[in-house]
């Protein structure tokens, strides 16, 4: 069968109809596609143009613009105003655009937006040549960013590297160009622009590198200071001088390049001839404001606006206390020094010996043991007690529970009086002392003017070997400065807006006796001594001084610590790693240092002469005087473990009558038991030279326990049968009876 051949569309396999119909249907392709392409981007140009409108209207107001501030300003002051510290962003003064120098505005064009006269906040051209560097280089080498979106992301965005972020950007940067002027937007970012340090601006940038206002600027400076955009941290002429000048000089190449500076100009800069402004101080007084700008936190919470803070610190004292320290302090050593007034205001504070080298605050943080300048708080319990500053005690070889101190000269002296005792810091009697009135009394004490750190109860403890701070034990001689009332110390006076409306205001705390008058005039008494013929003659000035010294064995501390004219005053010294330090004791180098320093400090306050005129209370009249008062057995006490105990049971002078261990207090034996004579007056070693009747009490009366928490009795205790008391289970309204466990 034949097969019939099918016609076929042409040999070649190509269809002419075919042929003729494809450029058509390209076309149309082409077509629509323009169609909706261009429909499509008047659709996003609407959406900008809709964004920008919106945007724009909600852009705060030029003098909106200009009061903003990114992040907050801290401004300390010393306490006659002047400035000790900016802390955070620092803000200079505003400069209008006609008063910024010709030479700044044309060199940050220049090197940052060439284009700025021309384009409306977005730059394609500069968008294009950033893309093409990148092809070629293969990472990003130039931005295409322009001063108009710096200064937005500067305002209003933060640098976070996403395609958010930059559209965002680009309407904020096309809003300001659509409400704000050229000449505008270029002051806004004059004034407003970071150039590292912390400075904001340029007149804060031009006082902090050059010292002077910004309006001021050279050809040289405004280079320096337009290449700093880039990366301010790396081209700051503080930190790196010479890649500074390096930047510089590109800055300058630019401005040819640009026209706004010609080859001959250029050549005429002198970089390197350029003045730095000297860093200002940011030393001894550091120390200062890192303990005060925490309490920021609590004085003034949730504040993020500029502030100033006013504080106490007096800039002739403490330069002072830094001299003071650095000259005395020996070799491989360290120091610190508090001087406070007598409402507790912080003069002067010096936290070691270089704050650059070590910013550790050894004033406020370091813990360190006090040596003898602990026996502040021993004779003060012992003075509250009844002993009286010339009651005879014995500084003779003792021994307490297996421990036996020894003076640091190892001689005793035999039968001497209380206030020679502390004047040479007889160890010896304050073991004793410490003995009798019990070492939880004395921690007790120590509590209560304001030791804030552990205290033991062992009997060592009565020779400084719990460890405190320099400010508290400053803090605890300052309220026997003040008359026995509590004494705290504070940095701010007050915290103000930069507007000067008063955010925090000091006000002082309530008045608070420690002790009766009559005991914190004892214990300056002996304070006194210490200086005028004891181990503090180092420290006297010319002047009535009160202190105390303190070394710790091997001479690993050494501190002074006293008042005079309203002032108190304590001096540190010894080595970070608690290594011995030769020759180093509270007589030497501290108490030199404290005479330095308050030499000063005094200098234009009248001379005061100490209150020691005592008014005894009752129970330490004379003998017939006291005898008509009231029973002398009639009583109750606060002992060492803050239990109220009624005078009948036994008042400790006498073995067996107490029920403390081995039959006396504080575990004393009946041998060592203090011995009375016919008439009832103590002759062992740490006994005083009471006057009354036998076996008179050897605690607290209640005359002296209500002066002490500020009770007043109208009328004298009657005589009546004592009735025996268990001991409390809770601790009576007294500040001496607290529980000391874990001290």
């Amino acid at each position: 069968m034949a097969r019939r051949d099918v016609p076929r569309r042409g040999q070649d396999g190509d269809d002419p109809a075919q042929r003729s119909r494809a450029p058509s249907m390209i076309g149309r392709w082409l077509r629509r596609l323009l169609v909706w392409g261009t429909g499509l981007a008047l659709l996003v140009a609407l959406g900008i143009t809709g964004a920008v409108l919106v945007t724009a209207r909600s852009l705060p107001s030029y003098d909106k613009l200009k009061s903003s501030q990114a992040g907050q300003m801290i401004v300390v002051r010393a306490n006659d105003g002047s400035e000790i510290v900016t802390l955070g962003p620092s803000y200079g003064k505003w400069i209008p655009y006609n008063r910024i120098p010709q030479p700044m505005k044309d060199a940050l064009v220049s090197v940052e937006d060439r284009r700025f006269r021309e384009h409306w906040g977005v730059d394609p051209v500069g968008i294009v040549r950033s893309l093409m560097v990148r092809a070629q280089s293969g990472h990003w080498r130039q931005g295409g960013s322009t001063i108009t979106q710096q200064l937005a992301r500067n305002i209003f965005l933060n640098n976070s590297r996403t395609f958010d972020r930059k559209i965002r950007e680009a309407i904020l940067s096309l809003a300001l160009e659509s409400k704000f002027s050229k000449d505008q937007i270029l002051e806004l970012y004059l004034n407003k622009v970071y150039f590292g340090g912390g400075a904001y601006g340029v007149d804060s940038a031009a006082r902090k590198f050059f010292g002077h206002s910004g309006e001021q600027l050279s050809l040289g400076e405004a280079a320096i200071i337009a290449g700093l955009v880039k990366a301010p941290s790396h081209y700051s002429p503080t930190a790196d001088a010479q890649a500074a000048v390096d930047r510089a000089k590109v800055v300058l190449e630019t401005m040819v390049d640009a026209g706004t500076l010609t080859p001959a100009q250029a050549g005429a800069v002198d970089l390197k001839a350029v003045h730095l402004a000297a860093e200002q101080g940011q030393n001894s007084a550091r120390y200062f404001t890192d303990w005060v700008l925490p309490q920021l936190d609590v004085l003034v919470p949730d504040n993020d606006q500029p502030i100033e803070v006013w504080t106490t610190l007096d800039p002739v004292a403490q330069r002072a206390a830094t001299d003071a320290i650095s000259s005395q302090v020996p070799k491989g050593a360290q120091g610190a020094m508090v001087s406070v007034d007598r409402d507790g205001a912080v003069l002067a504070m010096v936290g070691g010996t270089d704050y650059v080298t070590s910013n550790y605050n050894r004033a406020t943080n370091a813990v360190r043991q006090p040596g003898s300048a602990w026996k502040l708080f021993v004779y003060l319990a012992a003075l509250e007690r009844g002993y009286r500053p010339e009651d005879r005690v014995v500084d003779e070889p003792v021994t307490i529970d297996g421990w036996s101190p020894r003076n640091s000269g190892g001689s005793y002296a035999g039968q001497i009086d209380v206030r020679t005792a502390f004047a040479y810091s007889k160890n010896t009697v304050a073991a004793q002392l410490g003995n009798e009135v019990g070492f939880s009394a004395v921690a007790n004490m120590a509590r209560r003017f304001g030791i804030t750190t552990p205290i033991n109860t062992m009997p060592s403890m009565v020779l400084g070997t719990s460890d405190v701070r320099v400010i508290d034990m400053v803090r605890a001689f300052a309220s026997v400065e003040a008359k026995g009332r509590l004494v705290t110390p504070y940095g701010i006076r007050k915290v103000t807006t930069t507007d000067g409306e008063v955010l925090y205001s000091h006000r002082p705390d309530a008045q608070q006796q420690l002790v009766p008058d009559y005991v914190a005039a004892e214990i300056t008494d002996l304070l006194q001594t210490a200086v005028n013929i004891g181990t503090g003659r180092a420290a006297q000035i010319g002047r009535p001084v009160a202190g105390k010294t303190g070394t710790t064995s091997s001479n690993k501390d050494g501190w002074f610590l006293g008042f005079s004219s309203g002032i108190t005053t304590g001096v540190w010294m010894g080595r970070d790693d608690a290594h011995p330090v030769p020759g180093l004791q509270g007589g030497t180098a501290p108490a030199r240092a404290f005479a330095a320093y308050m030499r000063v400090a005094t200098a234009k306050r009248p001379v005061e002469q100490f209150d020691n005129q005592l008014k005894l209370p009752e129970w330490q009249l004379e003998p017939d005087d006291e005898a008509m008062l009231n029973n002398p057995n009639d009583y109750y006490y606060t002992d060492e473990n803050g239990n109220t105990v009624n005078g009948q049971q036994g008042d400790g002078l006498e073995g067996g009558q107490s029920g403390a261990p081995n039959g006396g207090p504080q575990g004393r034996t009946p041998d060592d038991a203090i011995p009375v004579d016919q008439d009832g007056l103590g002759t062992g070693p740490a006994a005083p030279a009471r006057q009354g009747p036998r076996n008179a009490p050897a605690a607290a009366s209640d005359d002296l326990l209500d002066r002490a928490t500020g009770r007043t009795r109208q009328t004298p205790r009657p005589a009546q049968p004592a009735v025996p008391r268990p001991p409390a289970t809770k601790p009576p309204p007294d500040r001496r009876a607290q529980d000391w466990q874990g001290y």
